[in-house]
């Protein structure tokens, strides 16, 4: 285990025919948690059926969801605790969210390393993801999949929507069998390319949580990041009736077309516009792709700015850092939002006076500027920017 490794547990193990477990713990913290590490292991490991093992633990400061996590993926790769799983206390989730409600940013934590997951609710995304696909090796998706289920499971990510990033199918199909039962909030579904993608996942899901009894909905949005992807986006939107957003990958959709992708996006402008244009076309949320370079948040705020401007209501975030850039940059201007309320009141006004024709001072209103307004003041009210709204940063 080297040194960049925190918050994590590297576990082997030795099964054995008899003589009961045998647990092996090198830890800095050894002389202030040992002993709940190996209470908590040698309980854990009876959970799992597992009697007899010697078993190594070098620990780097694992927190209890971790070392369960890692405990179970261990057993199984050592061939024990076959259908047994090691769930931790769950803690309280928020209440399910709304099909619309505010995705300004997400932010995506690597699913096979839990120092980034313990604490990521203190940043204020719009949303977490626990990504199972490019962040993660691929002789360590079976242990990532466990992690993030546990991470689902034990880990207050404060208000924020809890998303998972599956793997490519048919790979994620088997990500979902372990992730549905704890219900995210929504699932990213990445290189989509056809409707049937979209309709084998909503079918998974459904059979886990009519088997599992769960009501609690779980959201789709699909990840177009090729050619054939983008000229499939209506049909892949309107596949099932859990999808409420469209996003895109411009790293995969770049390399798909053959060229290269520029910090000023002009490459896929045409490719994210007909995204943008399917995803309103069947009633969903666009949200763009992530901004590559951490370090250039002028680049960031611009892109996200253009992104506003286009139509897009979120996109996604690679670093902390990029989330309070991308509210400032998807957050209405005090001139627009004091437009919007004025259109508003006069709508209202006229309602209340069974009036067909709105009017603001001389001009008259036509029905789709007061839609816009109301769209405007509930995402401004979402935002804390509005009378009558929570105050969220």
């Amino acid at each position: 285990m080297g040194e960049s490794v925190r918050s994590d547990l590297h576990v082997t193990i030795e099964p054995r025919p008899s003589g009961g477990i045998e647990i092996e713990l090198r830890s800095k913290v050894e002389v202030y948690y040992g002993e709940n590490i190996r209470r908590q292991a040698t309980a854990t490991l009876g959970q799992l059926g597992v009697a007899h093992a010697k078993v190594v633990l070098r620990d780097a400061g694992a927190l209890p969801w971790t070392i369960d996590a890692r405990l179970e993926a261990a057993a199984r790769r050592a061939g024990l605790g076959a259908g047994r799983r090691a769930l931790p206390t769950a803690v309280a989730r928020p209440g399910p969210g709304a099909r619309d409600r505010l995705r300004r940013s997400r932010l995506y934590l690597p699913g096979n390393e839990p120092k980034f997951m313990a604490n990521a609710g203190l940043y204020h995304a719009d949303a977490v993801i626990l990504d199972l696909e490019d962040s993660v090796h691929p002789a360590e998706k079976d242990a990532a999949r466990v992690l993030v289920r546990n991470a689902l499971r034990a880990v207050d990510f404060g208000p924020g929507e809890r998303m998972v990033r599956i793997n490519q199918l048919p790979l994620g199909l088997e990500d979902l069998d372990e992730v549905i039962p704890e219900q995210p909030d929504l699932v990213l579904i990445p290189k989509v390319e056809s409707a049937k993608q979209v309709e084998a996942v909503d079918r998974r899901i459904r059979a886990i949580r009519k088997r599992d009894g769960l009501k609690r909905p779980v959201w789709l949005m699909p990840i177009l990041e090729s050619a054939l992807g983008i000229e499939h986006a209506f049909g892949i939107a309107t596949a099932s009736d859990l999808v409420v957003a469209l996003t895109i990958g411009l790293e995969d959709y770049t390399a798909d077309m053959g060229v290269v992708k520029t910090r000023e996006g002009e490459e896929s402008r045409w490719a994210r516009l007909r995204m943008l244009n399917a995803a309103r076309a069947a009633g969903l949320q666009a949200i763009d792709s992530v901004y590559g370079d951490i370090g250039d948040l002028d680049g960031l705020r611009a892109w996200a700015g253009s992104a506003r401007a286009l139509g897009f209501e979120g996109m996604g975030c690679v670093h902390p850092r990029q989330i309070d850039v991308i509210h400032q940059a998807f957050a209405p201007t005090p001139a627009e939002i004091e437009k919007a309320l004025r259109i508003v009141a006069a709508f209202e006004d006229a309602q209340a006076k069974g009036l067909g024709v709105i009017s603001l001072g001389s001009k008259m209103i036509d029905p789709p500027v007061v839609n816009r307004a109301l769209k405007l003041v509930k995402q401004a009210r979402a935002m804390g920017l509005a009378p009558g709204a929570e105050v969220k940063k």
